[in-house]
């Protein structure tokens, strides 16, 4: 639907998109029924026809119309909708006794129509070159309002053009692309907590240097990538000039993913770095979990799905279980360094006798001894699950005031996120049995009403037979709410709700 069929019939494209294509809004007294007849026809029969009809404004004001409707089909050879177009005749045509026409003489409206005539040639020849007539080639305006198979074009999906140094982003690279970076965001959002908490010294580990050296490069490569990535704009259409790609990843993740992707463990990992840049290095390499805002909006056309909402929430709780373990560790850790000999890190040394101890008699981050780091972080994971699913034995607990107040702080957190799960597992095992239920429950209601009107048993059997059957095809759909949500969107185009129906 153009502008220009809106300006000549006074409609706005609101109002005419929700009607029928044989615009019969537009019918009036004068409009030829038998005209009406042969546009229905072509769009039932599926096939071409030019008429000229006589149609009326939304003042009511009458014109004619050379309309031509021309089906056009897709890649399968199927007609899958229809071109219509429509040229103002009404000059062309005997003046129409409209409100304006009413109480003028026969001159006077004999010179009306002149003038109009007059006027509509004018145009006509205005807008034409001043080029010698050839008779024996037909005209550009022929070819168009006959709208023959060759000019006729064909309904199709085609990629959209882009330059040779711009990727798409539904691609197949792109896919396989962003998965890796969804599973390498994971595996940041897990190991840099880890690192802060227990400030490890990449260089004493090179293995773990490697990969994240190695995962430091992939993100810069990501943001080359994203530079040179289409997306889809405000209005749904796809954007692949460059320079609006450029702004608009400037604006959005650009500094996010600048700063996730610098090199922090190379800075760490050597050994003259003092122990205060050390600890900026690592507080800093936390930003890298703000590239989770784009893990959610990766996985956001998943969550429509019971089973992987489930799964999603599962690691949602086993991520914050982690986080909270490390803070509780890194809680634990300062205040054994400030002298506080009663908090859950000292205890737990005493319990595996192996204590703490220092070089020196100032309290450092040189501290030797003590339960090692892995068994720290699983005893740290298990009070934090403790507390998260409100099933603490007491044998690891919170002495320390900041110990205390965290300690209240994750169980709120937990109970939220437990609570969450829950309710939708809750959710989730009831939409999996809702048509089981539904079945049964039909299948009672109609055993007891046979038992109460006494229904022989041979039509019970048929009955019940019938039931199972159908029910088979039709897996408990109801077509009343499948037209039902058609209604609520203002109806199916009318070639959809054919074929439904």
């Amino acid at each position: 639907m153009n502008d220009g069929f809106c300006k000549l019939a006074g409609y706005n494209r609101a109002e005419v998109m929700q009607k029928s294509s044989t615009c019969s809004f537009m019918y009036g007294d004068l409009t030829d029924k038998e005209t009406v007849k042969r546009l229905e026809g072509c769009f039932e029969d599926l096939h071409q026809e030019q008429v000229e009809i006589l149609l009326y404004k939304k003042n009511r004001t009458p014109l004619w119309l050379l309309l031509h409707a021309a089906p056009i089909k897709n890649e399968k050879d199927q007609v899958v909708l229809f071109l219509c177009t429509f040229k103002d005749i009404t000059a062309l045509k005997q003046p129409i006794d409209d409100e304006a026409g009413k109480g003028l003489s026969k001159f006077a409206r004999l010179a009306r129509s002149v003038t109009r005539n007059r006027s509509t040639l004018l145009q006509f020849s205005s807008a034409q070159p001043s080029t010698k007539f050839d008779s024996s080639r037909p005209s550009h305006l022929a070819n168009m309002m006959n709208l023959s198979t060759d000019v006729l074009p064909q309904y199709r999906l085609e990629a959209p053009k882009t330059p040779p140094h711009i990727i798409l982003h539904y691609c197949l690279f792109k896919t396989i692309w962003d998965w890796v970076i969804l599973i390498l965001t994971f595996y940041t959002a897990i190991m840099v907590p880890y690192n802060a908490a227990f400030k490890v010294k990449t260089m004493d580990q090179l293995p773990l240097l490697v990969i994240d050296s190695m995962v430091d490069v992939v993100f810069f490569v990501d943001i080359v990538l994203n530079f040179h990535t289409t997306f889809v704009g405000p209005s749904g259409e796809v954007i692949s000039d460059p320079r609006i790609i450029r702004m608009n990843y400037l604006k959005s993740w650009f500094v996010i993913d600048l700063l996730s992707c610098l090199p922090y463990d190379v800075f760490n990992a050597f050994q003259y770095v003092d122990d205060g840049i050390s600890t900026l290095f690592s507080a800093l390499k936390v930003v890298r979990l703000l590239r989770l805002g784009r893990v959610v909006r990766k996985l956001d056309h998943y969550l429509e799905y019971g089973a992987a909402m489930l799964v999603l929430l599962i690691l949602v709780f086993i991520l914050f279980a982690h986080w909270f373990a490390c803070i509780w560790y890194s809680i634990g850790w300062m205040e054994l360094l400030s002298g506080i000999e009663y908090g859950w890190l000292p205890e737990l040394a005493n319990v595996t006798k192996e204590p703490f101890t220092s070089p020196n008699t100032t309290a450092s981050d040189d501290l030797l001894g003590g339960p090692s780091k892995e068994m720290r972080y699983l005893t740290a994971l298990y009070f934090t699950l403790s507390c998260m699913t409100g099933v603490g034995f007491g044998n690891v607990a919170a002495n320390t005031q900041t110990e205390k107040l965290f300690s209240v702080f994750m169980m709120i957190i937990g109970s939220l996120l437990y609570a969450t799960i829950f309710s939708n597992v809750t959710t989730i095992f009831q939409q999996f049995y809702a048509s089981f239920a539904r079945y049964h429950d039909m299948l009672n209601s109609v055993r007891e009403f046979m038992k109460l009107h006494d229904v022989p048993k041979s039509l019970s059997e048929r009955v019940m037979d019938y039931i199972v059957s159908t029910w088979a095809i039709t897996k408990g759909i109801d077509a009343a709410k499948v037209s039902s949500v058609g209604e609520l969107i203002g109806g199916f185009p009318m070639r959809i709700g054919d074929k439904l129906s």
